[in-house]
């Protein structure tokens, strides 16, 4: 499996990432989901990595620079067919790993309150994560759930 970052530009990454979204969006309220779509992925203050295994994307993530010190975590996914099988956990390492190169102390991260979202809230628990108040634009909503570490 190699992870790399990711242009957004192949028609496999725009379908990976428009499953993730139709997946958020059955899951919770329209104004609880705050997914990047493949615009908001490709601004300048995000990087975005995809993990391929035979040419299949099987995983991705990004970061998004909130100001120089602090980072968001967004768009963790494993496609439906590899989860359990610890690419998010390669993943996530990878993320944080490049975060620190880059100089950030802090990465945080908003994820869904939903029993759906449990073993995710878990993995990022296992990674040092601990929860915390909204950070950034967002507001208290019944439906997410922040973390933040130091890194």
């Amino acid at each position: 499996m190699n992870i790399v970052v990711d242009d957004l530009s192949g028609p496999e990454i725009a379908e990976f990432l428009n499953e993730h979204l139709q997946e958020m969006r059955s899951i919770t309220p329209p104004e609880s989901v705050h997914a990047l779509d493949l615009d908001g992925l490709r601004r300048p203050e995000v990087t975005f990595w995809s993990a391929r295994d035979g040419g299949s994307v099987v995983g991705c993530g990004a970061i998004k620079r909130l100001d120089a010190a602090h980072a968001e975590l967004k768009s963790m996914r494993t496609a439906s067919a590899r989860k359990r099988s610890g690419i998010a956990s390669l993943l996530l390492e990878h993320i944080i790993a490049e975060a620190k190169g880059i100089g950030f102390t802090r990465l945080s991260l908003e994820t869904g309150a939903d029993e759906f979202f449990l073993p995710a809230r878990k993995l990022y628990e296992r990674f040092g994560f601990g929860y915390c108040e909204p950070f950034a634009d967002y507001r208290h909503d019944v439906n997410s759930v922040f973390m933040t570490r130091l890194l």
